[in-house]
């Protein structure tokens, strides 16, 4: 039996790791086209900022892969044959499988305005790309920064603890409207003010001006320009389709998969970024980017690979991040689109936050502790922790599991109610109970 894997991400890793948790002795042959094989993905926003070296971003050791007996190969699959049951490599060498994973993951949109080819326009995808950042990024240089979300926040503060002065350009009135209310938008966007970002808002970029081939600055579309040295995008992540579609596999937005991480070919697999899996709980197909559901999809396949007939079930988001310094936890349902289910919003802010049991203080210290929770009818639908991580674990488990909080749910939307007091009180009767 041989099992390929195309992808060297989190959830080719992980699938690696499932299938040889039930099979010693199937031959695994890992393919991807990033030289320096799997690393932390995630960890590329504090090696911008310094607070990792190179190394730090490799969690496995030699003796880890040693143990798992798999083959890397450093290549570009160029097709899948479906009918023969292999795949070609660099458009040349054919490599059989019995079973097969992808785990291609998604890359950065690409920026298509005039200029976005002149050296100095920079990404972050990968390693070479932060790389690459550190190099351009030098004390005295000018960038601008362009995107809503969090990695266009991670490019801002990687460059300016670099010595970088950066413009940060937002298309709207307010910082990743989508996810945050004005409020948390307005925390972040202070704190970034503070730490000498220069935000424009309303501002929309057009061209990227060149100059001896490099960037020397931006227009945007109310007709102003401004000069810098790098131009830092984050617009958006698209899924890798391209050997899914040229096999004719089942496509959506992703790579169509079903609760067994099976495409519509039996013997293929798919998961992390590049699959759109069926939740059972929710009754359709779902894309998701974050690490730890891809690591659970690749571990849900790698178990169906090897023979176990396992179900992968969606569990409620749970991405902890950093915004602006200001350590952010979201969890569950948060941004538009979930108004049918929420009956109320209760926000809280206070300086210290009682200790609940069970709970993991990620950090504490900041000068800004900020709490929202969005209240089903005998539910929390989602919450964001922003600052003082002590309410997280709690809100976790208590979303995640659906608790009930028909007791507590007056009081989390009664005027001026502490809330994080009253979930404090809620988590410890539950656990003297449990």
């Amino acid at each position: 039996m041989r099992h390929v894997i195309i992808g060297a991400g989190v959830a080719g890793l992980a699938s690696i790791e499932a299938i040889r948790s039930l099979d010693t002795s199937s031959e695994i042959i890992m393919l991807g086209e990033d030289p320096h094989g799997f690393y932390s993905r995630p960890g590329l926003a504090y090696y911008l900022t310094g607070e990792l070296y190179d190394k730090a971003l490799f969690p496995k050791t030699r003796e880890d892969y040693a143990r798992l007996k798999f083959k890397y190969q450093t290549t570009r699959v160029t097709k899948i044959n479906r009918a023969q049951k292999n795949v070609q490599l660099d458009g040349k060498a054919l490599l059989s499988y019995d079973k097969l994973l992808i785990a291609t993951g998604a890359s950065a949109i690409p920026l298509t305005v005039p200029g976005a080819h002149l050296q100095g326009v920079v990404k972050l995808d990968h390693l070479e790309d932060a790389r690459l950042i550190l190099k351009f990024a030098k004390r005295g240089k000018t960038a601008v920064v362009v995107g809503g979300g969090i990695t266009a926040l991670e490019l801002t503060e990687g460059l300016l603890s670099r010595g970088v002065t950066v413009h940060y350009l937002l298309r709207g009135d307010r910082y990743w409207s989508n996810v945050l209310d004005e409020h948390e938008s307005r925390i972040v966007e202070r704190r970034l003010q503070e730490e000498g970002v220069t935000l424009h808002f309303h501002s929309e970029l057009i061209e990227v001006i060149g100059k001896g081939g490099k960037v020397g600055g931006v227009r945007l579309l109310n007709g102003r320009t401004f000069k810098c040295d790098i131009l830092a995008y984050a617009i958006g992540i698209r899924p890798r389709l391209d050997l899914a579609r040229d096999a004719e596999l089942a496509l959506d937005r992703g790579i169509l998969a079903n609760e067994f991480l099976q495409t519509n070919d039996p013997d293929i697999y798919a998961a992390g970024d590049v699959a759109q899996v069926y939740d059972p709980l929710l009754g359709r197909s779902v894309l998701d980017s974050l690490w730890n559901p891809a690591r659970e999809q690749g571990r849900v396949a790698g178990l169906n690979m090897a023979g176990q007939r396992k179900s992968y079930i969606k569990r409620a988001p749970f991405n902890v991040t950093r915004l602006a310094g200001l350590t952010t936890t979201i969890i569950g349902a948060v941004g538009h689109g979930h108004d049918e289910d929420v009956l109320g919003i209760a926000r809280g802010d206070s300086e210290t936050w009682r200790q609940p049991p069970d709970a993991i203080v990620a950090q504490g210290g900041f000068d800004t502790n900020h709490v929202r929770i969005l209240v089903g009818e005998k539910t929390i639908i989602g919450a964001i922790v922003m600052g003082d991580q002590t309410l997280s674990t709690p809100l976790q488990k208590i979303i995640a599991n659906k608790m009930d909080i028909s007791r507590i749910h007056d009081k989390l939307l009664a005027r001026d109610a502490k809330i994080a007091d009253v979930i404090v009180d809620f988590w410890s009767h539950y656990l003297t109970r449990a």
